[in-house]
């Protein structure tokens, strides 16, 4: 299934897509939230579509959230590709670099990017995220797909000066609003035959910054869960984003290219769809 949410931000409503169709499911799901992940609500819903209920379809012009509501945690992984690593001149990780983003950041994934007040170095980042199923708590690395729900494209929005320059915590840099929009739609598992083989690109103002695919990774998505649920537990619902590619702006040689007000950024991932965003300065 692809699960989106859809209609005006804060009031969204359940949906899937259908043979390219989009559909309101919000007779059948109040939300893709925790509850409805802890409650399988997946196999619930695939119950209830398999009965061919009549549905009322969505015009293609309304809008789209992030396919997951508000989770309790937005987890992410920090250089998990080795040529990112040496565009940034940083070391390839023995152990992953975790580090949140605020839930608050979350956004639809064609809503406009909110360049934060006094940035000068806002920047973009391509990710695959995945989103937790069920609770999860020292999982075994041979278990750990039994906790994925599915998979969305990512954008980790990031202001390197927040995150680099000002006393460190790159969650500084990661959590301002619009910082992440998720989606078009959230893929269960069973839509992706091949994670670890999916072709991912960006653009910014129809230039072509990043180019790559999810085989490069450096720690998996299996492992990722049990990593992580050593440390704390996973509840459903919750949205772990696995680490961008090189070609941010950061590493461009040289000079680093920033994102500035009314530039187009437009990012896609293979099996998961496309967004589009568009820069805006902040405003009061």
């Amino acid at each position: 299934m692809k699960l989106i949410r859809f209609g005006e931000s804060g009031k969204e409503k359940p949906g899937v897509i259908i043979a390219e169709k989009r559909f309101d499911v919000s007779s059948i799901v109040t939300d893709y939230n925790e509850a409805f992940f802890e409650e399988n609500g997946l196999e619930k819903l695939k119950a209830a579509l398999d009965g061919n209920p009549s549905l009322p379809e969505v015009e293609a012009s309304v809008r789209l959230g992030s396919p997951v509501a508000r989770p309790s945690k937005i987890i992410c992984i920090g250089l998990n590709y080795v040529d990112h690593c040496l565009e940034t001149n940083a070391p390839i990780p023995e152990e992953p670099i975790i580090f949140f983003k605020s839930t608050t950041a979350l956004c639809g994934p064609n809503d406009d990017l909110i360049i934060p007040k006094n940035s000068e170095k806002t920047d973009w980042e391509i990710e695959l995220a995945f989103v937790i199923g069920k609770k999860a708590s020292y999982v075994e690395e041979a278990d750990a797909m039994d906790y994925v729900a599915g998979y969305c494209l990512h954008n980790d929005y990031s202001e390197r000066a927040y995150q680099l320059e000002r006393g460190g915590q790159w969650a500084k840099g990661k959590g301002c609003d619009t910082f992440a929009p998720l989606g078009p739609f959230m893929a269960t598992t069973d839509e992706i035959a091949d994670v670890d083989n999916l072709k991912m690109w960006l653009t910014v103002n129809g230039k072509t910054y990043q180019s790559s695919n999810t085989l490069n990774l450096v720690f998996k998505i299996p492992f990722l869960v049990h990593y992580l649920s050593q440390f704390m537990t996973l509840l459903p619902g919750d949205i772990i984003s696995t680490g961008t590619p090189p070609g941010v702006g950061l590493g461009i040689k040289p000079e680093p290219v920033y994102i500035k007000a009314g530039d187009v950024i437009e990012l896609g991932l293979e099996g998961l769809g496309s967004s589009k965003q568009v820069a805006v300065a902040y405003k009061k």
